[in-house]
């Protein structure tokens, strides 16, 4: 099924369009015009989004379910159409795009379902103690509250499960808060019609208007307004490094600064350890390719880093790895900006100091081919920059010369979204020096597994210290990212007519 983009943006239940116009570049077909976005237009959208929040923010926990499960019903009723426009504008293969898509309207309804259990209000209630000496204490009562219209920005990457109704979107909308959507220019299209299918959603739940707004393209001065603009209470944001440190610092530079939730950059290291090592490491070593080239490489979990002790194990895991990566076929990257910087990344990482090449090839235009390099414990910790990302399906492999150095390497790390432990029962003791280490680097610890790819669930962490994200108390995938857009709210000796309706 085709679908034939308007252009427009959606603006407070408004679809709207005219002026300058920018075209789409899709990986494979025409582009489409889409109009550019304007201050002007992130004015209305957000002053809709403050209208909306007087009836949305305090509205049942039951109807803010059904909208979110209404959102879900438009999105999969426009299944074929949603996979056909977004595999032409990302060069996606389509089953990618069908799991994401079941992904994207997955939590939908699994933060509608926890929200009807209302335990993320976190409720407590100290009772009056009118009696207590040497003073009474008052009826003292705590729930979480909606902090007011949250902005989005849409990931490149994830077109659906990280952009238009996405994690961030979905659990704003869960926890009571407007949301203006800045879209991805990579994806405008996929953006509209999943934008179509939330007005779809609006109209059938009776939601305000102004709940929801898509606002497209636009130069650096549209996004800084939207960030800036003092109806705006916090932000959500998955991209660069360089572009979301950008916008944290706008909030934090405002009148009233507010919080960035932004998820910047990792690199995933895999600690390999020497039992697991000897016993199965070409094993790893295959496993360890699957998931650094998924997807060409454009996960933020991609594990970019697999750390062991030098030695013969080693030289095997490096032979298995070169070998499984040399099967590897080019695959189209999301845009032109990212292959090129993945070029710049490989460039980076080949030029450093005691960088050896296992695996190099030719790679153009918009392909991506896979790289392995490697490089010594000493030469890796004399060169912070290495351990930066390089977004695409390129590893490397750092040799560390014992426990000690593996020990110095995890503590020299940036904040990680992920940390692996592959291991068998004899590397247990070294995996217990470790952890505390990757505990307080990562926000998720793995064993023997691989990071590619997040479950949607209840212990779900996807964030960590920075610059894997700018909040290390937060997550962005599974039902605690509700919790980013609410804040706690105490009722002193409040009459019970007038508390909140979950907390009388």
């Amino acid at each position: 099924m085709d679908y034939l983009p308007h252009g427009k943006h959606l603006v407070a239940g408004e679809w709207v369009g005219g002026g300058a116009q920018f075209h789409s570049q899709p990986a494979s077909g025409a582009g489409h015009a889409f109009s550019v976005g304007t201050v002007d237009l992130v004015d209305r959208a957000v002053q809709g989004a403050e209208a909306a929040f007087a009836s949305y923010g305090g509205s049942a926990r039951a109807e803010r379910a059904a909208f979110l499960n209404a959102i879900a019903d438009e999105i999969e009723a426009r299944g074929p159409a949603i996979t056909a426009i977004g595999s032409a504008e990302t060069g996606l293969p389509a089953a990618r795009l069908e799991s994401e898509r079941g992904r994207t309207s997955g939590q939908l309804r699994l933060f509608a379902a926890h929200i009807l259990k209302g335990d993320y209000l976190d409720r407590r209630v100290d009772p009056a103690l009118p009696e207590r000496k040497p003073a009474p204490r008052p009826e003292i009562r705590l729930m979480q509250r909606p902090i007011g219209p949250v902005a989005v920005f849409g990931a490149s990457n994830f077109p659906l499960a990280f952009s238009t109704a996405g994690g961030d979107t979905a659990s704003a909308l869960a926890a009571g808060c407007p949301v203006v959507v800045k879209g991805h220019s990579a994806h405008p299209g996929t953006a509209e019609i999943v934008a179509e299918a939330v007005f779809a959603a609006m109209a059938s739940s009776g939601v305000h208007p102004g709940v929801f707004s898509l606002i497209q393209g636009g130069r650096r001065d549209v996004g800084a307004a939207l960030v800036s603009h003092p109806l705006i209470r916090a932000v959500g944001f998955t991209g660069s490094l360089a572009g979301g440190r950008a916008l944290y610092d706008l909030c934090a530079a405002r009148p009233d600064p507010i919080p960035f939730f932004g998820e910047l950059g990792s690199v995933n290291p895999m600690f390999v350890l020497p039992a697991a090592l000897a016993a199965r490491g070409a094993a790893i070593a295959a496993g360890w390719v699957g998931s650094l080239t998924l997807g060409a490489g454009q996960f933020c979990t991609n594990p970019g880093i697999a750390v062991m002790m030098r030695g013969t194990a080693a030289d095997a895991f490096a032979a298995a790895a070169t070998a499984a990566l040399a099967k590897v076929a080019p695959q189209v990257m999301l845009t032109d900006g990212i292959a090129s910087a993945y070029r710049a990344g490989r460039d980076r990482v080949a030029g450093a100091v005691g960088v050896q090449a296992l695996l190099t090839s030719v790679c153009d235009q918009r392909n991506a081919s896979p790289y392995l390099y490697q490089v010594s414990g000493d030469d890796w910790l004399a060169n912070r920059t290495l351990g930066e990302e390089v977004f695409g399906p390129l590893g490397l492999i750092v040799r560390v010369s014992d426990g000690d150095q593996m020990l110095a390497l995890a503590a020299s790390l940036h904040g990680q979204l992920t940390c692996t432990l592959h291991m068998d029962p004899n590397d247990h003791a070294s995996a217990r020096r470790l952890l505390p280490i990757l505990e307080r680097k990562a926000g998720r610890v793995l064993a023997n597994g691989y990071p590619t790819g997040v479950e949607v669930c209840d212990a779900m962490v996807h964030g960590g210290p920075y610059p894997a994200s700018t909040n290390f108390g937060a997550t962005s995938v599974g039902t605690l990212s509700i919790r980013r857009w609410l804040r706690p709210v105490c009722y002193q000796n409040l009459p019970a007519d007038l508390l909140p309706d979950d907390l009388a």
